[in-house]
């Protein structure tokens, strides 16, 4: 079946009063002034503020970021989770010319210091007295700054103490106040006319797995072109309703809930924390929703559970329903009428089930779901069919602004990556490297000529990420080239499809493939806690968690899973051993980036004397 975007053009940042951000963002304001920008979660209930007052804010703290004396190109750092001063303080650093740079709210004292001090920066905005501290404990990289800011503090939260030799960060009230009269205005606005569309306006440090994270340095013409390519591609208005959840720090949350939003108008609702995700998802019912994999994977065990917790005639409807839903999917993703039983069935599952639990997880009045940031599990996204949810892909990297392919309502692909970003050119080179060109490819990193000249070639992005293309235009990504295990064999395999099958078995939260330089491949696995429970309480095993993780009987289960895997490899990819770690990969370890990417020479380093084990005595 031919496939084809044209009706979703881009829209080309052709007028240079609104080629930046901060431009659109004033446009937007005198177009729907009354209209609610974003809201924000108190004691009694979801706030609104609106964009005529949202502009007023930004304009006043880039008059405040003038009376500090910050520059154009100075970088302007943001230090927390998303709240309303987060956004102001970028929109407002890219008005006045300067750079803004997002760290995220998980990192440690010495990534802290390394971006303050690798970006240039002269403002430093942080959330709360927890997030000065960690910035405090690396004074050397405050030294240059010309101010601390600390965003609106709880009436309870304990003030800030500053070490010997740092000044204490000014309050958010303090910050604004700087900017409160006219005097600056005038400044502000010849530097926001000044602006060219190839000047830098953001830095998305990447949350590489090795070493320093690389600071990807996009142009106002990057972020505005894509901006207006996702606003039309989703057909973006100003009912639409988004909760802003995930780390500002990455490319696309920024451009949901900072570049998308100003353009198109539509309203965020920012999340009080991850935990309360569930919550807020309740309350607001988001037209669009943008989840992670683990997000998915954690909705899809939350439902699981109560589904099994079912009995008799409940749970007998319950599973018919998630059939039909499921079946009538699968006809119609692969272009095929499912027929009018298949509607009749589906039709009755949604009245009587779909609808419900739609309701329940806040997703009823959602037009748009999407994943994106990591690979997802096929199984996962066939789940969530089953209860008529269809979720798309997006896929793309901080190098491209985000989007290199995206997935549209009426063209979904389960598995595949989606189709390129109407204006995006894609390719797949010899060695099978996905390579991308377009008005939303980076400029380059910072400070690091090298590492641009190895990524940008002839206009091209090499984007790391290996693929194939099939015949209807769908971007299928199969793996890491730099991930690439080469056997004692000579062979190369890549381990990130294996690693997906792996994961994709119910025990299983993370799976790390080892062999390079071996003569046979070997994993390392981590298992989900929930589902692990729930496997030992039905066979009566007794012990805890952590005896679990050995027991025979899981051990077994393990093994038939990646019998199953094997089946699907050539032999030189068969998984021939394999260990159960007893901790998790978390963010906090050092195993896992910030968007949940396993680190993978952290992992082999820390766990190097269960790899060796794995290899002992194995002379075959």
């Amino acid at each position: 079946m031919s496939i084809t975007y044209a009706r979703n053009a881009p829209l080309a940042p052709s007028d240079s009063r609104f080629a930046s951000i901060p431009a659109r963002l004033l446009h937007t304001a005198a177009r729907q002034p009354a209209h609610p920008a974003y809201y924000v979660r108190d004691a009694a209930g979801w706030q609104a503020t609106n964009w005529g007052d949202y502009a007023a804010q930004v304009r006043q703290a880039a008059r405040a970021l003038v009376a500090l004396g910050v520059q154009p190109g100075d970088a302007v750092c943001i230090l927390g989770f998303n709240r309303p001063e987060w956004t102001t303080m970028d929109l407002a650093a890219m008005m006045v010319g300067s750079v803004a740079a997002g760290i995220y709210w998980s990192s440690a004292a010495n990534e802290i210091a390394y971006i303050v001090e690798h970006s240039g920066c002269a403002v430093l905005l942080v959330e709360n007295a927890q997030q000065w501290q960690k910035a405090a404990c690396e004074p050397q990289a405050l030294a240059r700054l010309r101010a601390t800011v600390m965003m609106r503090s709880a009436p309870t939260e304990a003030p800030a103490q500053a070490p010997a030799g740092v000044s204490p960060p000014m309050n958010w009230e303090a910050f604004m106040a700087l900017g409160a009269g006219m005097e600056h205005d005038a400044e502000v606005q010849r530097r926001l006319d000044a602006i060219q569309e190839s000047d830098i306006g953001t830095l998305i440090y990447t949350s590489g797995t090795t070493g320093h994270p690389k600071a990807v340095e996009l142009s106002h013409a990057n972020l505005s072109w894509t901006s207006a390519g996702l606003s039309a591609a989703f057909a973006v208005t100003p009912q639409d309703r988004l909760i802003s959840y995930l780390p500002l720090a990455h490319v696309a949350e920024q451009m949901g809930a900072i570049c998308n939003h100003v353009l198109a108008g539509y309203q965020i609702y920012f999340a009080r924390s991850l935990e309360t995700l569930g919550e807020h998802l309740q309350e607001v019912h988001p037209t669009i929703f943008f989840g992670v994999p683990r997000v998915w994977e954690k909705m899809q065990a939350a439902i699981a559970t109560k589904l099994n917790a079912a009995t008799g005639p409940k749970a007998a409807l319950a599973h018919w329903a998630l059939r039909a839903g499921r079946d009538w999917h699968a006809k119609a993703l692969q272009g095929q009428e499912p027929g009018a039983w298949l509607d009749m069935k589906k039709r009755l599952a949604g009245k009587l089930v779909h609808k419900k639990v739609q309701k329940a997880l806040g997703f009823d009045q959602a037009r748009i779901l999407l994943s994106g940031a990591a690979p997802i599990a096929v199984e996962n996204l066939q789940f969530f069919t089953s209860l008529d949810l269809l979720i798309g892909e997006v896929y793309g990297q901080s190098e491209d602004s985000g989007p290199t392919a995206i997935s549209l309502p009426g063209f979904i692909r389960i598995g595949a990556a989606g189709k390129p970003l109407p204006g995006v050119q894609v390719r797949i080179a010899e060695d099978g490297e996905i390579l991308v060109k377009g008005p939303n490819v980076f400029m380059g990193y910072k400070g690091r000529p090298e590492a641009t000249a190895e990524t940008l070639q002839d206009g091209w992005l090499h984007s790391g990420d290996l693929g194939r293309i099939d015949e209807d235009g769908f971007i299928y990504v199969t793996g890491r080239k730099k991930d690439l295990l080469i056997t004692s064999g000579g062979k190369n395999i890549s381990p990130g499809n294996i690693e997906a099958d792996l994961m994709n078995l119910p025990l299983v939260e993370h799976a790390v493939v080892v062999g390079d330089s071996r003569h046979f491949l070997a994993a390392l696995l981590t298992l989900k806690s929930d589902v692990l429970r729930d496997f030992a309480q039905q066979l009566g095993l007794p012990g805890d968690l952590q005896q679990w993780r050995t027991s025979p009987q899981v051990h077994e289960e393990l093994q038939r899973g990646i019998d199953a895997v094997n089946a699907r490899q050539a032999r030189v990819a068969h998984i021939r051993r394999f260990s159960v770690i007893q901790d998790d990969f978390s963010i906090d370890n050092g195993c896992l980036t910030p968007t949940q990417k396993i680190r993978r020479n952290v992992v082999q380093r820390q766990y190097a004397a269960e790899i060796e084990a794995l290899y002992r005595d194995t002379a075959n």
